[in-house]
């Protein structure tokens, strides 16, 4: 390759699948000590992968999760 010319390294984008987030929220729940809390996080996540996996996915990024972002702040509670 020419000076100046350099190939930047392409990092390769993740596409999460059900055994890796299972294997996070189990992570995150043991890392809770009140029972509140894991309750609250579990329907959180529980949420957030079934809206993850409802459609095929290119990878896990900002751009992928914004619209769920923006449609859980808007919504009631």
């Amino acid at each position: 390759m020419a000076k100046g010319k350099e190939r930047r390294k392409r990092i390769p984008k993740h596409v999460l699948k059900l055994p890796d987030l299972e294997q996070s929220k189990s992570a995150v729940l043991n890392s809770l000590t009140s029972r509140s809390s894991q309750r609250t996080y579990d329907h959180a996540i529980r949420e957030f992968i079934e809206w993850y996996c409802s459609e095929p996915r290119l990878a896990f990024n900002k751009t992928v999760v914004y619209p769920l972002n923006r449609g859980t702040t808007r919504r009631p509670l």
